[in-house]
């Protein structure tokens, strides 16, 4: 059996960086966190303002300018916890994002072998309500999108090109059936390759009946859930806490994400006085 004592991501022969490791081990454990599962957020990892804007704006610095390099997008990103929260920070730097935007919309459908006859109830469902349907791993029915911005892969496509569940890139060219990107993660980086549009179904827990989404299988990736970021290192990371943490070890593997100490900065639910988020943390499975 292995165990994590040193956090190879950090130069721990920094005094910072090393209390900021032995903090996010103390973290796992479960330590610093009161029998409600709140966990106070040390200052020096405060952003600014307790506010979105605030938290857009520090990890994205500049972002109004055009021709930003892939570097700057591989080096930052913000999390959170929950998809909707993800949804409107991508919609919120989209719009302060130079370039023209198109919108791509998918096709869905119920497919035929679902269906029992003419009077199937499923058939009631109408076109605009599976549109409004929004799950992890899905892709929207309405992908906004601008030359330049940074997006996610949600399933995997071509391994060996480096299309994978979870590469990043920034897209370089838009079609109506293939969209062109530059991977900026992984052992690819730096390689243009083509997505196509994929047909993409929901798990029988995410939604109770099947259906089909025919659509590009991106996100833009302003932000992504903290359960995506995972085995992913970034040197500047935003972590939207305004929605907390709510299950085993989410926000360790938020805090475990960033490669150097004074580039991470958070916010919190507003209501609370004190800057403290939630560490859920079950004692009984840790080994």
């Amino acid at each position: 059996m292995l165990h994590l004592h040193q956090n190879m991501c950090l130069d721990t022969a920094i005094e910072a960086e090393k209390d900021f490791a032995k903090w996010q081990l103390d973290v796992d454990k479960g330590m610093h966190t009161d029998n409600e599962s709140n966990i106070l957020l040390p200052n020096p990892y405060h952003c600014r303002e307790n506010t979105v804007a605030s938290l857009i704006e520090t990890t994205y610095p500049r972002i109004t300018r055009p021709n930003l390099s892939a570097e700057y997008f591989a080096e930052r990103t913000i999390l959170c916890c929950l998809n909707k929260n993800v949804d409107t920070i991508n919609h919120k730097v989209l719009q302060e994002f130079s370039r023209q935007s198109q919108v791509f919309y998918s096709t869905d459908s119920i497919p035929t072998s679902e269906l029992s006859g003419e009077d199937d109830p499923l058939l009631n469902y109408p076109i605009e309500y599976l549109n409004e349907i929004n799950c992890t791993g899905m892709p929207l029915a309405n992908l906004e999108v601008k030359i330049g911005c940074p997006i996610i892969v949600l399933k995997n496509l071509d391994a060996a090109y480096g299309l994978c569940n979870g590469s990043r890139g920034i897209l370089t060219r838009c079609r109506n059936r293939v969209l062109e990107v530059e991977l900026i993660t992984g052992s690819h980086a730096g390689q243009k390759v083509f997505i196509p549009r994929t047909s993409n179904m929901p798990t029988e827990d995410q939604v109770a009946f099947k259906f089909n989404r025919r659509q590009f299988p991106i996100w833009v990736c302003f932000a992504m859930t903290i359960n995506k970021s995972q085995g992913q290192s970034v040197k500047h990371v935003g972590l939207n806490l305004i929605a907390p943490a709510f299950t085993h070890g989410q926000f360790y593997v938020a805090i475990l994400r960033v490669t150097s100490v004074p580039n991470i900065k958070m916010i919190w639910v507003e209501k609370e006085r004190e800057a403290k988020s939630k560490n859920i943390v079950y004692r009984e499975v840790l080994l």
